[in-house]
């Protein structure tokens, strides 16, 4: 049986903040992050007016020599939240562990991150996913298991959610999760390109209209951006702050296509409906779509969660519009 579970500290670095204070201040006074990379990061002239969102001070933030810049702003967001939880250095030694990125340290595997040491690629510890857990480990002195998650732009949500699990049914005392994405590097932004996935009008309101057709969404792709975050997660424990309780964790996957979501909508529809239906509607403050921008999902997610509703209205908060697309951060 699933006991209860807290969500005792957060915090977080993005486009419109470097504290989670910054950014929910941000957030209420509907003020984005997003702005033309033009200047703001050496090496990608060739985007300068593609819009993004850079952490704040982002280039000292994951500075380090040991790790990879991912890395380093983990273990910064991680920190920040042990420290804001209360937790003694014991408690902290006895934790699990929860890292998700979509890429890593893309920065030292591609070599772009000149203002690091040269790295042989693919033979360093910066190339690996994993070192974003190890980094954390080290440096907080986290002893219990850990786990990498890797699952595209969900990673930071399915960390959450396994974490979750552990911990509400008893074999993790405690937990860190932690997400971090630095994707503004050239041969990254490229592929995106390459690919269509990137914006190329500026525009990112999925759920509005007036494209090239009257149903068809004004939007082509996604803003990229930075991100790191971390939270802890208790058992319902006094003394502790309560900052809100997970209820569910719902997940399913679409097996269609390694990017795209089909026509119907896939998974979205049952996965949502069935969160909604498992829990007391009145409750339900927002959703918060994936909303990455690109046309694919802006033609199927909105229909898929009126599907999902039946009629019912919640309102939507979508934050890429105001953080951009922070890839396995997002979540």
């Amino acid at each position: 049986m699933m006991e209860s579970v807290l969500i005792t500290a957060v915090e977080t670095a993005c486009a419109i903040g470097l504290t989670t204070a910054d950014c929910l201040m941000a957030l209420r006074g509907r003020r984005g992050g997003l702005a033309p990379l033009q200047g703001r990061v050496p090496g990608l002239e060739e985007f300068a007016m593609l819009p993004a969102g850079l952490i704040p001070s982002s280039r000292d933030l994951p500075r380090g020599r040991r790790y990879g810049a991912a890395s380093n702003a983990a273990v910064h967001v991680a920190r920040s939240a042990v420290g804001r939880a209360g937790w003694t250095q014991e408690e902290t030694t006895t934790a699990w562990l929860y890292a998700a990125s979509s890429r890593g340290n893309v920065g030292e595997t591609t070599g772009s991150n000149a203002w690091r040491r040269p790295i042989r690629r693919f033979s360093a510890s910066n190339s690996m996913h994993s070192e974003i857990a190890a980094a954390v480990s080290i440096e907080l002195g986290i002893r219990g298991p850990w786990q990498m998650v890797s699952n595209g732009c969900s990673s930071g949500l399915d960390a959450l959610g396994l974490a979750w699990m552990a911990v509400g049914s008893g074999l993790a005392p405690r937990a860190v999760v932690v997400a971090v994405d630095l994707p503004l590097v050239p041969q990254l932004l490229r592929d995106f390109r390459d690919t269509g996935l990137l914006s190329t009008n500026g525009l990112i309101d999925p759920f509005a209209l007036g494209g090239k057709t009257a149903c068809e969404p004004a939007t082509s792709g996604f803003f990229p951006a930075e991100a790191a975050v971390a939270v802890t997660l208790e058992r319902d424990v006094a003394g502790r702050p309560r900052l809100c309780r997970i209820e569910r964790y719902n997940a399913n996957i679409d097996a269609y296509d390694a990017l795209m979501i089909p026509e119907d909508g896939g998974g979205i529809e049952d996965c949502v409906r069935g969160a909604l239906n498992a829990g007391d509607l009145s409750k339900v403050v927002a959703l918060c779509p994936h909303a990455t921008g690109t046309l694919n999902h802006a033609r199927v997610e909105p229909a898929a969660l009126l599907r999902a509703l039946g009629g019912k209205t919640v309102p939507l908060l979508p934050l890429k519009p105001q953080t951009g697309h922070a890839l396995g951060a997002s979540g």
